[in-house]
């Protein structure tokens, strides 16, 4: 866990504004570690102000803050103990708008790193952990025992709770110290017998309807030649007899095969058996292409294949519609039987028969469902396959909606063109499951909240699914107004993350890791202590989300907030390369806002809803579904992080 700010700030809300403090006393800004004190002061005494929550380190004589000139005065005036809170500007406040500051209580979970136990350096146990029997958070090296008489009581540093140990508990508590602050819980059970890496399976997902015959030119002609053209198929199949000879160097026991639609779904499996087309009434049967892909037969590893897989391709042609929808549930259904494997769609138009169809027209609008890959990304995050979605670029394949099927299960998002297309493939197929059914649950002390989530409660559940290399995820967290008097008087807040998985081998694996943070009075915050990766990644996936989501204005009014705390911090600690990645972020999400903004506006007007909460927004570009997508798993510069700061001991 990586925090964005080395303290807790108590007091922020979104109608106030946590601003920076530009400087601090030079006996703290000389690198001089600091310590906070517990401080029994209310809200009204220190709001805005957190200079006297730090001391020097023991031994160095305690200075009080000097107090301000005094005006001689035969009646003395109450002089204000701390800055007044900043004034916002006029012209907003005029128009009954109060703008939505930056929250700099912000986490990052490099997941990616967190479930990759081969590299882990954490602490491993067999043994099962100890979880309070209320808010279910785990017994670790911030818990504390009692022992009273005959029974010994672990008071849960989460919600209170007094968990009375067993006998079997407390004789092996004093056998061996509380677990440590990470800590790895390796179940000895397991979901299946040994499982080879190699045996998984890459499904080609290839669009070949009418509009695949689109040609661009790739050599430009002169006096003595005609310039030469290629279609988006042939740079396809391409690309795909480069991967195919990729995989026999690299993973010659791979297993591959090929799915092509049109207006009709052919499996070509390997190559070498009897291809199976699915027509007509088909192609509206959500179970019955199901089963068609699951029971299809097995195929063979690429090295026994490579022959036939590479005529397959070459013989394919271009013709009739797109019936993207049941080809990825068939192929979906195929790699589910493999734990790891990958799907790649490859497509240049728009879904217009069976399921997925999104194209509504009068006549026939069944097959139409906002709903449709949603229901299927989560069945292939749940079996463990990546979907990953490439599209040609001056195409409308409407890639808010399919691309889906890659944001859910951890799969890439990209628009190509027939010079980029067997790049990105081979980029795709490099990019491999760490862990599946991966489900994080994020616990802090009672009174916190996850701004933006769907609970408010101190405890936060999220299933992520799949998880790749790299992999990285955010939340913020605040303290809820009654409890903000409460959090002031305390000097640390715990915080615990569960981390539960399965890895490729199918063991089954549970890490937490807990720490504290100190906390701070005021939401005045030196711009030093923050980590400016964490609040720009942090910015750009929760603004992506809220695009999608239909939340425009909100995404809009967090992206105006963290602007200006990326400013402050730029001028006050300028980093040239973060500063160009994550202001280069914020101005992309920025355009998409306000066109989305714009055009809401026209829709309003006609009735029409542009955006819910159950699907993306209508009119998104293909070229914006992309960088949204992309932001959403948007990570730290060059994916490496700065030194974590030192934990609130």
């Amino acid at each position: 866990m990586e925090f964005a700010c080395s303290h807790v700030v108590c007091n922020w809300m979104p109608e106030r504004a946590p601003a920076l403090h530009p400087s601090l006393p030079s006996s703290l800004r000389a690198g001089t570690t600091c310590t906070a004190i517990s401080r029994p002061l209310s809200v009204c005494d220190h709001d805005y102000d957190n200079r006297v929550a730090v001391i020097p380190p023991t031994g160095a004589p305690l200075v009080p803050p000097p107090l301000p000139p005094r005006k001689s005065s035969s009646k003395k005036q109450p002089r204000p103990r701390s800055m007044p809170p900043p004034v916002p500007p006029r012209g907003q406040e005029a128009r009954g708008e109060t703008p939505l500051r930056a929250n700099v209580n912000v986490l990052s979970l490099t997941v990616g790193r967190l479930v990759d136990i081969s590299k882990a350096s954490c602490f491993q146990s067999t043994q099962r952990p100890v979880y309070c029997e209320k808010c279910h958070g785990a017994m670790s090296a911030l818990s504390s025992l009692q022992n009273h008489l005959i029974r010994t009581v672990w008071c849960c540093e989460f919600c209170g709770r007094e968990n009375s140990l067993s006998e079997a508990g407390l004789k092996a508590s004093l056998r061996r110290p509380l677990p440590g602050r990470d800590v790895l819980y390796l179940s000895e059970d397991a979901d299946g017998d040994y499982v080879n890496l190699e045996d998984m399976l890459v499904v080609f997902c290839v669009d070949i309807s009418g509009s695949m015959s689109v040609t661009s030119e790739v050599t430009a002609g002169s006096s003595m030649r005609s310039p030469t053209y290629v279609s988006r198929l042939q740079s396809v199949q391409d690309a795909l007899q480069r991967s195919l000879s990729s995989l026999l160097q690299t993973s010659p026991q791979r297993r591959v095969a090929l799915v092509t639609f049109n207006d009709e779904v052919t499996v070509y499996g390997d190559g070498t058996g009897v291809p199976l087309s699915l027509r007509d009434w088909s192609l509206m049967d959500y179970d019955y292409l199901k089963t068609q892909g699951e029971k299809y037969s097995t195929p063979h590893c690429i090295a026994e294949s490579i022959h036939a897989l590479t005529q397959r391709v070459k013989e394919l042609r271009e013709h009739g519609a797109t019936a993207l929808g049941p080809a990825a549930l068939v192929s979906i259904a195929m790699a589910s039987r493999y734990t790891g494997s990958k799907v790649i769609i490859c497509t240049d138009g728009r879904a217009n028969i069976g399921l997925g169809e999104l194209e509504q027209s009068p006549v026939q609008t069944s097959t139409y469902s906002p709903y449709f890959y949603s229901q299927l990304a989560k069945e292939a995050a749940d079996s463990g396959v990546i979907v990953s979605v490439l599209t040609f670029e001056g195409t409308d394949c409407r890639l808010a909606e399919v691309g889906r099927l890659a944001d859910h299960t951890g799969g890439k998002v990209n628009i190509v063109n027939i010079s980029t297309v067997s790049m990105e493939i081979q980029s795709v197929l490099a990019d491999n499951i760490l862990a599946t059914s991966v489900k994080a649950t994020l616990l802090s002390a009672e009174g916190i909240y996850f701004p933006y989530e769907d609970e408010s409660a101190h405890k936060l559940v999220r299933e992520i699914g799949n998880v790749t290399d790299g992999a990285e995820i955010t939340f913020q967290f605040a303290v809820k107004p009654d409890s903000i008097e409460s959090f002031q008087k305390r000097d640390r807040i715990p915080f615990q993350l569960q981390l539960e998985f399965k890895t490729r081998e199918l063991q089954k694996v549970t890490r937490i890791v807990t720490d504290q943070r100190r906390v701070t009075s005021s939401s005045w915050v030196w711009a030093g202590s923050l980590n400016m990766g964490v609040l720009g990644v942090h910015c750009a996936q929760l603004c992506a989300r809220l695009t999608m989501e239909g939340r425009v204005l909100e995404a809009q009014r967090q992206l105006r907030a963290q602007q200006d705390l990326l400013k402050d911090i730029s001028e006050q600690r300028p980093s040239p390369k973060e500063e160009s990645v994550y202001g280069n972020w914020i101005s992309t999400m920025s355009v998409i806002c306000e066109d989305l903004t714009g055009q809401g506006q026209k829709n309003q007007e006609s009735k029409e809803l542009v955006a819910s909460k159950s699907s993306p927004v209508k009119g998104l570009s293909d070229e914006a579904a992309k960088v949204v997508y992309q932001m959403k798993r948007a990570k730290s510069v060059g994916g490496k992080r700065p030194k974590a700061q030192p934990m609130g001991l």
